[in-house]
């Protein structure tokens, strides 16, 4: 019998997300991109590389993985709660046109913004004002997604280099982690509060199953 994915694994994967019509709208793979129009210069299309239940995935593909059998091939819908969220009034929001102009942009129905680190599309202009949807413009959708698990990632330097990466987007050659008798010394490029470096020094030790996590900043060359 094939190995089952368990909740904490980590494990690269491949997934496409389509619509109910067949419309690809993600992949982790070039020739689907191709196919699909999807494919861009400056996008990189690889297999993701995820903690399962780290919320490091849409919550239905995320749930959707436990008990999953490796190398097998699966497909899921998943309803506009565990995918991309409902549609929420609350984020049709009104900016003055001035705003705009202050950062001496243009606006018109259809312009991509982002504002206080959310997107948002231009949908209406009306006099000085400026109506942007900041819902995802999956919002509300029912999306399918087709994904296979590869193999999972075993090696406990690599899983601890995963996670800080995936939950903070900080570069994978820029965290050194060392791991001797089961204690871990992290090396990052910068400082994080010390309550933040004790909750991740606890969820790090809990995942990777760890004895002890320690953290350091990395010295830079005067």
């Amino acid at each position: 019998m094939a190995e089952k994915i368990q909740k904490h694994d980590f494990v690269e994967l491949d997934y496409t997300g389509k619509l109910g019509d067949g419309t690809v709208f993600d992949t982790t793979q070039e020739s689907i991109s191709k196919s699909s129009g999807l494919h861009a210069h400056d996008k990189v299309f690889a297999p993701a590389v995820v903690c399962i239940g780290e919320r490091q995935l849409l919550p239905g593909l995320d749930d959707a993985l436990v008990d999953k059998e490796m190398g097998k091939e699966y497909s899921i819908t998943l309803s506009p709660e565990k995918a991309f969220g409902k549609k929420d009034i609350k984020k049709l929001k009104i900016v003055p046109l001035n705003a705009f102009k202050e950062h001496k942009v243009q606006p018109h129905p259809g312009l991509q913004i982002d504002m206080d680190g959310e997107r948002g599309i231009i949908t209406q202009i009306s006099g000085g004002r400026i109506i942007v949807n900041f819902n995802h413009p999956l919002a509300g959708r029912e999306v399918v997604y087709d994904f296979k698990v590869n193999h999972k990632i075993i090696d406990q330097k690599e899983q601890a280099v995963i996670y800080l990466h995936n939950s903070f987007g900080i570069p994978k050659d820029k965290i050194k982690v060392e791991i001797k008798e089961q204690k871990a010394m992290v090396e990052l490029p910068f400082e994080f509060p010390a309550p933040v470096l004790e909750l991740l020094s606890k969820k790090i030790t809990d995942i990777v199953k760890l004895k002890e996590v320690n953290f350091t900043k990395k010295e830079v060359k005067k």
